[in-house]
């Protein structure tokens, strides 16, 4: 299937490799043209503009997808490609973007007979090797046309079990990706799943940081610890309850450096939290966990404690994050991290 690429980030870059080795035909555009040129070495057709790129899409419809960041950009972009396209053709936002955003694109992108598909894609750096998991929103008959794409993007079955008493559900979301619903309800999913992130990580980090300071002098002398991290998180990575790819993140990083010293503790977010709050709020549910996690997040930014380097160097392992404060030497992503299973 042919399709294009716009935006050749971290994600955008990689999901094209991915695609190609997959057998799909890319054509790709980012203003970089240093981004282009090193994803046509691997054969993918360069465009110098959405105009460009547009032109080059032989096959009909045409469908062009974005890694743009969430907000203005990608606003303009799909406005640009609004006036580019025809009916019939589609747009896939797989970014982070809002998913009231995504509503009212796809209404305005309606009047023109243009499809719009949203798709809340998770996997981060590690998705080249291990598949993204996909959460879509859209038109059926547009997620169903695109279905090669999603399938060469996910990460399959792997060797997760079957849940039992799933014979009978949609398949696609053994593969790991799903169709979630109309316009706007793959990125409300995805929103969700980050929210949900973010409580998983903070109780991480809080108990590590329990942990560390039960050698405190504030203890009565006979009631202090010095407790070894990394082999604690090593061993609940195996056979525990709370064994998970976060924990498999936070123990590498805690076996390259037991101290986390490269991580300054600064945590930043990048609004699905909030979002998911919010929408907590729309519906009147109480979310105590998320909430106190992403206030958690904006109080590490006056203070850095044990339990926020641990918070930051899981988000660095997982998404290559590097926080404002600090300046993290790139060749300590985890390579080693990388999980067993081909979970979303």
């Amino acid at each position: 299937m042919q399709i294009g690429m716009v935006g050749l980030g971290r994600m955008g870059g990689n999901m094209t490799r991915r695609l190609m080795k997959a057998g799909h035909r890319c054509t790709v555009y980012a203003r970089s043209a240093e981004s282009r040129q090193s994803l046509t070495k691997d054969g993918a057709i360069e465009a110098d503009s959405l105009a460009d790129m547009v032109r080059k899409l032989a096959d009909r419809p045409r469908a062009i997808w974005l890694m743009l960041p969430a907000g203005s950009v990608t606003d303009e972009t799909v406005e640009s490609l609004g006036e580019l396209l025809e009916s019939g053709d589609i747009v896939i936002d797989g970014g982070n973007s809002f998913y009231k955003d995504d509503i009212r694109r796809a209404r305005k992108l309606a009047v023109k007979n243009i499809r719009y598909v949203d798709c809340g894609t998770s996997g981060g750096v590690w998705g080249i090797e291990r598949g993204y998991c996909m959460m879509i929103g859209g038109p059926k008959e547009a997620v169903d046309l695109l279905d090669p794409i999603f399938a060469a993007l996910a990460p399959g079955h792997g060797d997760i079990a079957r849940t039992p008493g799933r014979d009978k559900g949609d398949p696609r979301a053994e593969r790991g990706y799903i169709h979630a619903g109309p316009s706007g309800a793959g990125h409300f999913v995805k929103m969700v799943h980050n929210g949900i992130e973010y409580g998983l990580m903070q109780a991480y980090a809080e108990g590590f940081d329990i942990l560390r300071n039960k050698d405190s002098k504030d203890l009565p002398e006979g009631e202090r610890f010095v407790l070894n991290l990394p082999d604690i998180a090593e061993v609940w990575r195996r056979g525990s309850v709370i064994s998970s790819w976060l924990l498999d993140l936070g123990a590498a990083a805690l076996a390259r450096d037991s101290q986390l010293a490269d991580f300054s503790g600064y945590v930043q977010d990048s609004g699905e939290g909030r979002w998911t709050v919010e929408a907590a709020i729309e519906e009147s549910v109480p979310a105590t966990l998320l909430t106190t996690a992403l206030y958690a997040r904006f109080r590490s930014r006056q203070a850095h404690t044990f339990g926020e380097k641990m918070l930051s160097a899981m988000r660095f392992g997982f998404g290559g994050h590097i926080e404002g404060a600090e300046s993290i030497d790139p060749s300590l992503a985890p390579n080693d991290a990388a999980p067993q299973q081909a979970s979303g």
